[in-house]
């Protein structure tokens, strides 16, 4: 199967630091988006500048320090967003996002216009940003998962006539399921004219913006919108590890693939959670606390025979190590491997002695690492050796 590549475009800087809590200085955003672009992605969004100040700061030292990479900048629908974008961080290398209000409810609750008018607005600002000179020019389809087929179509249309690059089809409230955002994505594909690029944009509201997102890729998405730990509005948005963490895995399967350094991107999402704050999650995939760890005796003594029994994403892969836990269900296997590490033999008397003080009278709630129990179990062996 002839593979095809994936275009990331990370906007953990504009719409991962909107969410509460996630507010980032303009200096911190360039330190971020140095090591976002190191990691191999395609695009990064800066902020959006005619919103305050800082974006506008972000946006002019992320232009000029990027070296691989282009640089994105969100705006409304607005020539002076444009402007504003423009003055910040110029032309070259620069892909300006025109938000595009792209359903009903969006139009009657929200913006209160017509569709004539929401089409009209796409078509002007698009035009106004291709003769400021800007190279590239994105589509935001806000809300396209509650917009109809002709609304959508129209706004694809006069945004790609008007000279719009990609298409970007977003289920902001994060309401489809996978089938319905690949069908989505499909018709959108089927509208913009060859060359125009389409990316997804999915939520986590559902729990489902990675397998809605992979949808999309194969339904004919070019790319994704991603952010580093799924930051972002509400649930958050798709994560940028987990997909590249599948497309690493299912490349043949899919025939899909990235370009992304997996090794380095815990670095860049612990740097990220310096800077915001934010708590390492227990359990989420690739980069949670113990999302290579394991507190189970079934699972550690088939790991410590072999990490393929219980392992199938590899934790040297995305720059973690595997952690093997001690707690109160954990089982002699542990004691035995380490046991057997120090060259000791003990009866099964003497190993449930040990079992009994190093692990189910110690552990409670608690969790220590395997390398906490091998030194006491060293300590312990001293002493007896000691005495004879």
């Amino acid at each position: 199967m002839e593979k095809r590549r994936v275009s990331i475009f990370d906007t953990t800087l504009r719409d991962g630091e909107q969410a509460p809590r996630n507010t980032m200085t303009p200096h911190q955003k360039l330190d971020l988006a140095l090591r976002i672009e190191a990691l191999g992605v395609d695009v990064v969004e800066t902020g959006f500048p005619a919103s305050s100040a800082l974006d506008a700061e972000a946006t002019r030292l992320i232009s000029r320090n990027l070296t691989r990479a282009r640089f994105t900048t969100f705006c409304r629908a607005l020539r002076s967003d444009i402007d504003c974008a423009v003055a910040a961080g110029g032309t070259r290398n620069h892909e300006v996002q025109i938000l595009a209000t792209s359903s009903e409810l969006h139009l009657d609750r929200k913006r209160n216009i017509s569709r004539k008018e929401a089409v009209h607005e796409i078509q002007d600002t698009v035009g106004y940003a291709r003769r400021l000179g800007v190279p590239y020019i994105s589509v935001g389809l806000e809300d396209a998962s509650r917009g109809s087929d002709s609304l959508l179509r129209a706004q694809v249309e006069a945004g790609t006539d008007a000279g719009a690059n990609t298409v970007v089809v977003a289920d902001t409230s994060g309401c489809m399921t996978s089938e319905e955002y690949g069908e989505l994505i499909g018709k959108i594909r089927s509208w913009a004219p060859p060359g125009v690029s389409v990316f997804t944009h999915c939520h986590e509201d559902f729990g489902l913006s990675t397998a809605n997102t992979l949808a999309g890729l194969r339904a004919g998405a070019d790319g994704m919108q991603t952010t580093l730990g799924g930051i972002g509005e509400r649930a958050g948005n798709a994560a940028m590890e987990e997909l590249v963490a599948l497309l690493a895995y299912k490349s043949d399967t899919l025939g899909l693939y990235t370009d992304i350094d997996t090794a380095a991107m815990y670095t860049a999402y612990t740097a990220l959670r310096d800077v915001i704050k934010l708590e390492q999650p227990r359990n989420k995939a690739i980069f949670g606390a113990y999302a290579f760890g394991s507190a189970a005796g079934i699972h550690q003594a088939g790991l410590l025979r072999d990490p393929a029994t219980y392992e199938f994403v590899e934790p040297s892969r995305f720059g973690r190590e595997r952690s093997i836990l001690i707690a109160r269900h954990s089982g002699r296997s542990v004691l035995r491997h380490l046991l057997a590490e120090m060259r000791v033999e003990v009866g099964e008397e003497e190993l449930e002695a040990l079992y009994r003080r190093h692990i189910t009278e110690r552990s409670g709630g608690d969790c220590e690492d395997i390398s906490v129990l091998r030194g006491r179990l060293a300590e312990e062996m001293l002493a007896l050796k000691a005495t004879g």
